[in-house]
């Protein structure tokens, strides 16, 4: 398949609108609704229910990508269809008119992560199937995730550069993000969709839904994958969740978090280059595990800092963005690889049914990682006074020690990897001897 660097930015093109079109929706959203008149709780749980219909549609569209068969390949008409209904979603979720009701919220919310599904599963299974060859398949991830980066930093400045990112400007930011998002969505998809070929898998009738669960499951690389990606990401999700409150109370450098959060995004897509080189250079497993155990060496040095420590912070977050990139590219990158495990097995090729899944344990480790606030505030923390001493100690080690912790354990779960490059090219003679 052709992996040159116009192929592979072509490819990569539309996750850079897909996503930034997540930030604002979990970022901007609940204070634009709560201003035109929707209480706060019922914003929340409307969310929550929208993240269980992602439980039911990302296996859903992965299985019926995987079945798909038409002239044009399997993925490229599920993210086509997905194109329009998304535009459509995002306009009215993201401008609300004035009077509108929580059905309002609830329907546009469960069109927009349907359409959203329906284009980002199927394009990390296209992207997984754009070559077999074991580091190759990490530059075309570090290409996706990069784009990525850039959406996300691109949605978290642009308000602010237009004037319109200050608190009680939500509804400005949302509308100036979804007419961005409106221009660069179609245009990048149909890039993507013209100039990048797909791979054709082999016509062979789909295993039986139980059984190709079962061999799923039974998959040991899949098991210790999936479980250190979902336990990496609720270390990554913790501090996401209560960096705001974390800078705002116990640093009080509230005023100059979007610096730091801009620093720690900024810091992520420079150096993706640097983890794929490394990742070539000793392989992609070795070179994750090293990525986290640096961001746990900074993270350690935050429960030494405080009001008045505002640089030395700067400095913790653009080490740990550093890390950023690795995390984004070489779990992906690796995924591919256990796909190759199930292909050689079944003689199927089940990319979108995997990364559907990769999807829900994202997903998974966000929604568990959001419960932190809730168990700081048992402990007596206060989001808006910052509250009890107890408290602040609970959200400082939410924040910065329990993702230690569970690094040091994803670390421990990925030590005895099975898939390095000599096994990849294995299995893929394998597959290739089967079509």
């Amino acid at each position: 398949m052709p992996t040159a660097p116009h192929h592979l930015i072509a490819y990569a093109l539309p996750a850079l609108p897909l996503a930034a079109l997540v930030l604002p929706v979990y970022v901007f959203l609940p204070s634009a609704y709560a201003q035109v008149g929707l209480p706060l709780a019922g914003i929340g749980i409307i969310l929550l229910l929208a993240r269980l219909w992602d439980g039911v549609t990302d296996p859903l569209v992965g299985v019926l990508s995987d079945r798909t068969v038409t002239r044009f390949g399997r993925r490229k008409p599920w993210i086509a269809a997905g194109l329009p209904l998304t535009l459509i979603s995002l306009w009215y979720l993201m401008v609300p008119g004035d009077g509108v009701g929580p059905a309002y919220l609830l329907c546009w919310s469960f069109m927009l992560f349907l359409g959203w599904t329906m284009m980002i599963v199927p394009l990390n299974a296209w992207g997984a199937e754009l070559s077999g060859d074991y580091h190759q398949r990490t530059r075309i991830a570090g290409f996706r995730e990069g784009a990525s980066i850039i959406g996300t930093v691109l949605a978290l400045t642009l308000p602010f550069a237009i004037g319109v990112g200050a608190a009680g400007q939500e509804r400005d930011a949302l509308r100036v993000l979804a007419i961005c998002i409106l221009v660069m969505l179609p245009l990048f998809t149909v890039i993507a969709l013209v100039s990048v070929p797909e791979y054709k898998a082999p016509a062979k009738p789909p295993l039986k839904f139980r059984r190709g669960l079962k061999v799923i499951f039974a998959n040991g690389a899949f098991r210790k994958l999936i479980a250190a990606y979902l336990i990496n990401g609720m270390a990554n999700g913790l501090p996401a969740q209560l960096f705001l409150f974390y800078v705002q109370h116990l640093l009080m450098e509230g005023e100059r978090a979007g610096l730091l959060l801009l620093s720690y995004f900024m810091s992520g897509l420079i150096t993706v280059p640097l983890w794929l080189w490394l990742s070539g250079k000793y392989g992609k497993h070795v070179v994750w595990r090293w990525a986290m155990m640096w961001n746990i060496a900074w993270f350690l040095t935050v429960p030494f800092l405080g009001p008045g420590d505002f640089t030395a912070f700067l400095i913790v977050c653009l080490m740990t963005g550093m890390s950023l990139g690795a995390d984004l590219i070489l779990p992906s990158a690796m995924q591919a690889d256990v796909v190759d495990l199930d292909t050689a097995r079944t003689g199927r090729a089940r990319t979108g049914l995997y990364f559907a899944f990769w999807g829900l344990a994202t997903k998974l480790a966000t929604a568990l990682a959001a419960l932190g606030l809730t168990v700081a505030g048992l402990f007596g923390f206060d989001a808006l006074t910052g509250g009890t001493d107890t408290g602040k100690t609970a959200l400082l080690t939410l924040y910065a020690l329990a993702p230690v912790a569970l690094k040091i354990v994803a670390i421990a779960i990925l030590w005895r990897w099975p898939i390095d490059a000599a096994t990849q090219a294995a299995l893929r003679a394998r597959i290739a001897a089967r079509t």
